[in-house]
Parts: C-alpha cells; sequence; structure tokens
C-alpha cells in the first residue's frame, strides 16, 4: 500500500523540520511528512550546545558570516544574503523562542534549554498537519515518470518533491551515488588534539588565549586553548581540526603543532620582556608568579620544561635559559598523536559535491524535484552555531520553491 504525500522530507533533524514547517506555513494546502529512521527526532538538537542547543551566531554580515565555513565559503554568500543570523532570530522570535548573545557570539534560547527549540518544532509540524512519522528507515528510492517512491524497511511512500536532509549518513550517500551524484568523501572536522606531554600531563582546566600552527603546514589559528586529560582542546585547536580536517587526515591525525602561549608576541619581543622581568624581579623566584596573563600553574610548567629550577632567582638566570624561556612560551613543539571527537559535536566535513546543486534553490542539478538542506552537502563550519545556521537558511531556501 503506498501513502501519497506532496513532498517528503527524509530527516527528522534540525534541517528537516525547519524546511517541513517553513513549506507548509507558505503553502497550508500542501501534504507534507518527515521521515526519519530513528525512534525520535531531533535528537542532536537534544545534545547541541550541551543541553542548551547553540541556534546560530550573532554575525548578522553574510560577507563575514561565510568566513566561518571551511567547506561552503563562496557557496553560502548568496543564501546569507536571502535568510542570515538575523532572519533566525526573527524566525524564532516570531514562533515564540527569543534568543540571547553570549558573550563569544553564541546565541542560546533564554530559557538555556534545548528542549524549548524541539517544543517550537513539534508544536508548529502538529498545529500545521505536518505528519512526523519515526521509524522509517529508507532502504531505496527510485525515480518514476514525474514522481518518486521511497522504500523504507515497512511502508512504501510516492511523492512528488523529495527533500533530502539526512545529514551525515553514509548510507544516503550511496543512495545518491547511484543517482549520479559525487560525494566528497567524508572525514571528521571539529575534534580535540591527544597529546601526551609532561607539560601538560598535570593542568587539565587551565586555558589560555593562544595561537597555534600545524608544522610543515600553512594552518594556523588564535583563541582560547584549553588543555584536557587526554590533550588540547578549545576554540583554537577545534578551529585549527575544521580548517584542516582533509590535511590532518592525510596526516593519520600524526603531527607537531607549535603553540604560542603570549598569542602574538615573537621568541625577540618575550626575550626583551623577560630581561626587563629579570631586572625588575631580581630577587624573587622565577617560577613563582606568572608574569603573563594566563594561570601560575602553565607559568611553573614551562619554567620547568626551560631547565630552570623551582628555586632558582630572576636574577640567576642564564642567557640560555632565558632563551628557552622565550622558546617554551612563543615556539612550544607538541607531538599530536590521534583526535578525539565528541558524539553529539559531530561535524563530517564531506557530502554532496556542491558543484551538483542549484543554490538559488537547493535543488539538485542532476534530477528535478530533488532537493537537499543541512549537512548531507559538502559544507560544514566552525563551532559557534553556524553549523545550525546552515541547516536554516538551506531549509529556508529549499521550502521557497513551493
Amino acid at each position: 500500500m503506498n501513502q501519497n504525500f506532496d513532498i517528503i522530507i527524509v530527516g527528522g533533524g534540525a534541517a528537516g523540520f525547519f524546511t517541513a514547517i517553513n513549506i507548509v506555513e507558505k503553502n497550508p494546502k500542501l501534504k507534507v511528512a518527515i521521515l526519519e529512521r530513528g525512534n525520535e527526532v531531533l535528537s542532536k538538537v537534544r545534545v547541541s550546545g550541551g543541553g542548551r542547543c547553540n541556534v546560530t551566531h550573532a554575525c548578522f554580515e553574510p560577507n563575514e558570516l561565510v568566513k566561518f565555513y571551511p567547506r561552503g565559503e563562496k557557496e553560502l554568500r548568496g543564501p546569507f544574503h536571502q535568510f542570515c543570523s538575523g532572519d533566525t532570530v526573527e524566525w524564532f522570535s516570531n514562533h515564540g523562542v527569543e534568543l540571547k548573545i553570549e558573550d563569544d557570539g553564541r546565541m542560546f534560547p533564554v530559557s538555556n534549554s534545548s528542549q524549548t527549540i524541539i517544543d517550537c518544532f513539534l508544536e508548529a509540524t502538529q498545529k500545521l498537519g505536518i505528519t512526523v512519522l519515526t521509524g522509517q528507515s529508507v532502504q531505496s528510492i527510485f525515480k518514476k515518470d514525474n514522481f518518486w517512491k521511497i522504500e523504507t524497511q515497512t511502508e512504501n511512500y510516492i511523492t512528488e518533491k523529495l527533500i533530502l536532509a539526512t545529514g551525515s549518513n553514509p548510507k544516503m550517500w550511496e543512495m545518491l551515488q547511484t543517482f549520479g551524484h559525487a560525494i566528497v568523501n567524508p572525514v571528521p572536522s571539529l575534534f580535540t588534539f591527544n597529546i601526551k606531554d609532561a607539560r601538560i600531563k598535570e593542568l587539565p582546566g587551565v586555558s589560555a588565549v593562544v595561537s597555534v600552527k600545524v608544522k610543515d603546514t600553512k594552518l594556523t589559528s588564535t583563541g582560547p586553548l584549553l588543555i584536557t586529560h587526554w590533550g588540547m582542546s578549545g576554540p583554537a585547536i577545534l578551529k585549527l581540526s575544521a580548517w584542516g580536517a582533509r590535511i590532518l587526515f592525510e596526516k593519520n591525525y600524526q603531527f607537531t603543532i607549535f603553540v604560542n602561549w603570549l598569542n602574538d608576541v615573537d621568541a625577540d619581543d618575550a626575550e626583551k620582556i623577560l630581561k626587563n622581568l629579570k631586572q625588575e624581579h631580581a630577587k624573587k623566584a622565577v617560577s613563582k608568579k606568572s608574569p603573563f596573563d594566563f594561570p601560575n600553574r602553565l607559568w611553573e610548567s614551562l619554567v620547568m620544561a626551560s631547565n630552570i629550577q623551582e628555586e632558582t632567582k630572576w636574577a640567576d638566570l642564564s642567557k640560555i635559559q632565558l632563551q628557552n624561556l622565550a622558546n617554551q612560551l612563543t615556539n612550544s613543539s607538541f607531538q599530536v598523536n590521534g583526535k578525539s571527537t565528541f558524539k553529539e559535536e559531530f561535524v563530517t566535513a564531506g557530502g554532496i559535491d556542491l558543484k551538483e546543486i542549484n543554490f538559488k534553490t537547493m535543488e539538485s542539478k542532476l534530477h528535478e524535484n530533488l532537493y537537499f538542506a543541512g549537512e548531507i552537502v559538502n559544507i560544514d563550519a566552525i563551532t559557534g552555531g553556524f553549523n545550525f545556521q546552515n541547516a536554516w537558511t538551506s531549509g529556508f531556501i529549499a521550502a521557497s520553491n513551493f
């Protein structure tokens, strides 16, 4: 028995729901269904942003916003002029959800709970009469004349227009390859670095604003770095992992990084600062107090790594020790050996080749009436609400065709 719909959206996540709601708000007569393979919808929304849902980012200028997307920067320029972060804020406000801006630019619901976003979507789909079907894992897709036939493990569906919002689902990518679509091989993005090093072993929880570069590449990044039990994390590291997703994959996650704990101060300037400190604090122990804007424990660790004893006074520092310390401060070398990913924040670089999508409509250039929304395409962003913004924008544009 076939179930007929005007539009079927495969994928009950952020992009799928946003697309469905926008379609039916504009066209109340259309019969729309969302097919979700899992037993519950919006599960990634629930756990995102530590359960608070980082809805978007307070960057309201499309030409600036695109710079946060390692893949998709060029293609998103047009779409963001149609629906940007400011439009997201307004959309949620119109649907009863107020957002707030945090110091780092990330935007969350005022409630501080992702449940608010989930409730907003579920109430809207209910009110608009959108059919939400869970436990529907798509087994095959056929194109027949001018409609699509979708088979799940229990049902058959027929629809005139098909929207795929299945995120990083390898099975769907494989199916699309049989339709002639090119898939850019998926590799992890947004991961932390595994580092075993005596200098940071006792310092989990310590953070500093740094600049980091990956040896033998052009990859650099600045921002807060967080030392963890397994190595290094924080925005500076996550940014590197996103921009370097392919390069670091090819290195099999074995590479060297250089950390400048003073961010933008080079070794020569650091040495000058240290020479002044040597005069100023002659009688004080070097290791006692950090003269820089990062925690004492980190300072103490870098002092020890420079072959300076705990009780050594500033006045007694040799030229070599000063140089060692300047080097540890501005050019600490760390060996990365593997990565760790957070399941809930997991993002993949890869997906449908962007050349095969019309970004004015989000329609496939190869097949009429086939559309894409969200992370299924080869677009991804750094952390901070940008991946969700791609879901909202692509969903809004896909919905504008009907």
